[in-house]
């Protein structure tokens, strides 16, 4: 009996991961100027309005991906690696996941550098939105390129979650 508590504590704090491929196109109207969100969307094409849109045409949105990889991105302890690579360019953006997250949007997945979330919302509290999108990767999209996304959800069920701090971080913030 002792031994199978212990097994399931071992299975509950193991790191859980799950990845997906989204491939997309570059486009002209591709802008990447905006402030606080980037986009991928299935969309066909794209105008000028769009400046969080870096990808159209993708084999993917939000209700897409795998149930696995939706259950560890709706838990507020979760983090998103997403990897753009686009012929030898590559780069790294760090999200989070969290409870909220419906990931139900037919057509759009969004990364967000708030807390917001919808049904497109795929990572919140991103270290980068469409405007740090290195101008190498821009360049290439503006030309309409087929970019790789690779979004690997990690789950620490040890950590805590970035919208709350650890209880004890929390409440000694009163003693000082």
């Amino acid at each position: 009996m002792h031994d199978d508590i212990t097994r399931e504590k071992e299975k509950l704090s193991e790191i859980i991961k799950a990845e997906e491929i989204i491939v997309c196109y570059g486009h002209e109207n591709i802008r990447s100027e905006h402030k606080s969100t980037f986009e991928i969307t299935k969309e066909e094409c794209l105008t000028p309005a769009g400046t969080c849109i870096i990808g159209i045409k993708a084999d993917k949105g939000a209700t897409d991906l795998s149930d696995n990889f939706k259950r560890i991105l709706s838990d507020d302890r979760s983090i998103l690696k997403t990897t753009l690579k686009i012929k030898d360019q590559s780069f790294t953006i760090t999200s989070h996941g969290s409870s909220a997250m419906t990931l139900t949007h037919t057509t759009d997945i969004v990364w967000r550098k708030s807390r917001f979330v919808c049904s497109r919302t795929t990572g919140i509290y991103s270290d980068t939105a469409a405007g740090n999108i290195p101008k190498e990767i821009i360049n290439l999209l503006q030309k309409g390129e087929k970019m790789t996304v690779i979004m690997q959800a990690i789950l620490n069920p040890k950590a805590h979650s970035p919208s709350s701090p650890p209880l004890q971080e929390f409440f000694g913030s009163f003693e000082e």
